[in-house]
């Protein structure tokens, strides 16, 4: 069924750059295709195919980058493919006429460049010029000349993509469900939302009430916070990008920019913000909204008979449903991709499931693999460490013993001690951590 809004004739971010990995393909999922991510050892820009070999549709996420030529190899038969998607190399042909440009031969390759830390696509090949002449919808917050700082995070999650901007569109969730992270319960207020404009390209809310909040939604994917300290002239900010991955999954690129305690930002670790604070935002929403679009689903995914909605503090919510409803028909183009939607929805009960941060995080972002490669081999020396020492103290003879032997031993249980808190309190957070609201 065709709509007026074309969600595949946007930019989307799907991952930081520096989370990717230049020497081997990466595979990520937009708008239900699979696609796979690459560098040419020739360029400085990852390129975006399809995730398909077009000889015998084997995943080219599951190749490699070939050493000598530098182009994205099956793995299957040993295609070779170009930045442009051009096969450059067939190891079976007869004749080099067969692989010379013959654009059946071709890897899908789509628009896409980089731009604010962050790897861009345009997920329509056939709308190539379309998308050159398109802007990016880049945040102003992200821009270092203006004296900004930010860190970039990404995470999978177990909702949908309109349960996701929804979620994010909403301010009045944060003191309760982020309580204790980003919030406090006992603080909340009313809040007085005003709606500053709402068209088919932009709906922009206001909130008056403490800080001078402004709220952006740019369809299909970028919403961003701005909140101003009244006359200080400081400035801190959410920019996230709500991705469409498949029915019941989304994605979240987020970039948190402030232009103040910049020597604070610079001193915290990458990963250490992410384990302490970005992950367990995102843990705080993740089992209520993943039961929230089951129930909604129930009711047939009709929210004006389903949600109650009285106050302002929903104005966002209630504009981006009624854009989704007049323009998007209130669904994604599945179909056009050959996805199925699935009728019934089942709730899925297994927390380490919902809650699972290496999944779901780590695994993507090179900050948090680096850190945790780091701390489990840190965690292998501290207990080498402990043994060999408690062992050369048993072996000392007895004058020796009484000299180092104490010394050695509170050394030997301070590295046991360290190695304990790596293991059983600091590993875990990479993994996972229950989020139980009621013990909070």
């Amino acid at each position: 069924m065709q709509t007026e809004f074309n969600f595949f004739q946007h930019w989307y971010p799907i991952s930081p750059v520096e989370d990717l990995d230049p020497t081997k393909p990466t595979p990520v999922t937009l708008l239900g295709l699979r696609l796979v991510i690459w560098k040419p050892k020739s360029s400085d820009n990852f390129q975006v195919f399809l995730d398909r070999c077009p000889h015998r549709l084997a995943p080219l996420s599951e190749g490699r980058i070939d050493e000598k030529t530098g182009n994205l190899m099956c793995s299957y038969h040993g295609w070779q493919f170009d930045s442009n998607g051009i096969c450059t190399r067939i190891p079976q042909a007869e004749k080099s006429e067969l692989v010379t440009e013959n654009k059946q031969l071709c890897a899908i390759a789509f628009p896409c460049c980089q731009e604010n830390g962050l790897l861009w696509v345009w997920p329509d090949v056939n709308s190539a010029e379309q998308a050159a002449n398109t802007a990016l919808p880049l945040s102003p917050q992200v821009d270092a000349s203006q004296g900004f700082v930010w860190h970039s995070f990404v995470r999978d999650l177990d909702y949908d993509w309109q349960t996701l901007v929804e979620n994010v569109a909403d301010p009045s969730h944060v003191p309760f469900a982020h309580h204790g992270v980003q919030g406090d319960r006992e603080k909340a207020a009313p809040m007085n939302m005003k709606v500053v404009q709402s068209t088919p390209n932009l709906i922009q809310v206001a909130n008056q009430g403490g800080y001078n909040t402004t709220i952006t939604f740019e369809p299909p994917c970028h919403l961003e916070y701005a909140i101003n300290f009244g006359n200080q002239g400081k400035q801190i900010g959410l920019v996230t990008y709500c991705i469409p991955v498949a029915p019941g999954k989304s994605r979240i690129v987020a970039q948190f920019p402030r232009n103040f305690a910049k020597t604070l930002h610079r001193l915290i670790p990458r990963w250490w913000d992410h384990i302490q604070n970005r992950n367990q935002v995102l843990d705080g929403d993740m089992i209520f909204l993943h039961q929230q679009e089951y129930f909604l689903q129930q009711q047939k995914g009709n929210w004006k008979t389903a949600y109650r909605l009285p106050t302002s503090a929903d104005l966002l919510v209630i504009e981006f449903r009624r854009w989704f409803d007049k323009y998007c028909q209130g669904q994604l183009p599945w179909n056009e991709v050959g996805i199925d939607i699935p009728q019934n929805l089942t709730i899925n009960e297994n927390r380490q499931e919902l809650l699972n941060r290496y999944k779901q995080h780590t695994q993507h972002c090179s900050s948090c693999r680096g850190a945790l490669k780091n701390i489990q081999r840190l965690q292998w020396i501290l207990l080498g460490c402990f043994v060999i020492l408690v062992s050369a103290v048993a072996t000392f003879p007895d004058v020796l013993r009484v000299k180092l032997g104490v010394p050695l031993i509170i050394l030997a249980l301070l590295s046991l001690s360290v190695y304990t808190w790596l293991k059983f309190l600091l590993s875990p957070k990479f993994y996972f951590v229950d989020y139980v609201h009621a013990e909070r």
